[in-house]
């Protein structure tokens, strides 16, 4: 193979890698604190991307309408679970952080939603909207089952996942999005063309990731997840609430990156995912460096395989996870789930 092909895949494998990398670290987040395997997480990428390109078209988009859906039943269950344990003195206060907050969100995006919004604005708004939705889904789907196995929280999880893509569906229509890229320039290096927008990608995935590991070993609460939440007096359904806002940013930033480079449909996330999960599962869905290193493998894996053989990429992709969890059984212990 040409050096310089080598150097054009390794360029575009470690673009999506980085993407994939930032989904994979969502993952593990995820599963490390609330045992979730987080198969939506692909459904916040494709919101990212499709937010995204809906402001950069002049209009509302459709998460606004979802965020506020979402909002009002969250809003409900908090009232309903007040007054049926005799705290109705707490409604005004859950009311205005489970409904309030995501109205003014949705309100102030609505307002912003013009022609003439800077590009870093509308990456924020992007940001902010599907952010938000993180912590009410898990309000609304997962909370109320926060103590159940591992088994019911994936089927859970499955349903979550089929509801938010219907939702897709209704709110940005079966047609696909492309975003704008962050810059069109290139350069060559060594006769290699290099381009900015790759550079951007990568970096900004490199700088999230260490703004990651820089939480979770320096800050109290980064700590306090990686420990376990409740054994340091961090209430559960805060930690779970915070953990899917965070996971939410991920998923939707890695949207916003991975926009520009490929069109998105309302269900695309899923199949990215994926890959996101291959490389959590060689991390084994606890280590986030191994997990970030496995998604760059990915990544590398997948733009070699569709050079060589691009009608079997996906699979050669998938294959990977064979060894991995076949290593995993063999050196595991396992013991059986509390009931």
């Amino acid at each position: 193979m040409d050096p310089t092909i080598v150097a054009l895949l390794a360029q575009d494998g470690i673009t999506n890698g980085a993407v994939y990398a930032l989904l994979a670290l969502a993952l593990v987040l995820v599963f490390a604190v609330t045992r979730v395997i987080w198969i939506p997480s692909g459904e916040f990428l494709a919101y990212g991307t499709l937010t995204l390109a809906g402001l950069q078209q002049g209009k509302p988009p459709g998460t606004i309408g979802l965020l506020v859906g979402v909002a009002v039943v969250a809003g409900a269950m908090e009232v309903i679970a007040c007054l049926g344990s005799g705290q109705a003195r707490r409604v005004p206060r859950q009311l205005a952080l489970w409904l309030g907050l995501p109205l003014a969100i949705a309100g102030v995006s609505t307002w912003l939603a013009t022609p003439d919004l800077a590009f870093w604005a509308q990456i924020l708004v992007t940001l902010a909207l599907v952010t938000a939705l993180g912590p009410l889904l898990y309000r609304v789907a997962y909370q109320p089952l926060a103590e159940a196995s591992v088994l019911v929280l994936l089927i859970v999880s499955v349903g979550v996942h089929l509801a938010l893509s219907g939702l897709g569906l209704w709110f940005f229509g079966a047609e696909g999005s492309r975003t704008q890229p962050f810059s069109a320039e290139s350069f060559n290096v060594g006769g290699i063309n290099v381009s900015v927008q790759s550079l951007l990608v990568i970096l900004s995935s490199v700088v999230l990731i260490a703004a990651l590991y820089l939480f979770f070993s320096r800050t109290l609460y980064g700590k306090a997840l990686r420990v376990g939440a409740r054994l340091v007096g961090i209430p559960p359904n805060l930690a779970g609430a915070l953990t899917f806002a965070l996971a939410a940013l991920l998923c939707a930033f890695s949207g916003i990156l991975i926009g520009p480079i490929t069109t998105v449909y309302y269900d695309s996330g899923f199949l990215i995912s994926l890959k996101g999960f291959v490389g959590a599962i060689i991390g084994g869905l606890a280590s986030y460096p191994v997990a970030a290193a496995g998604a760059l493998l990915v990544g590398l894996l997948e733009s070699f395989a569709s050079f060589w053989a691009s009608a079997f990429k996906e699979v050669i992709v998938f294959t990977l996870i064979i060894p991995v969890l076949l290593w995993r059984s063999l050196t595991t212990h396992h013991h059986e789930e509390d009931e």
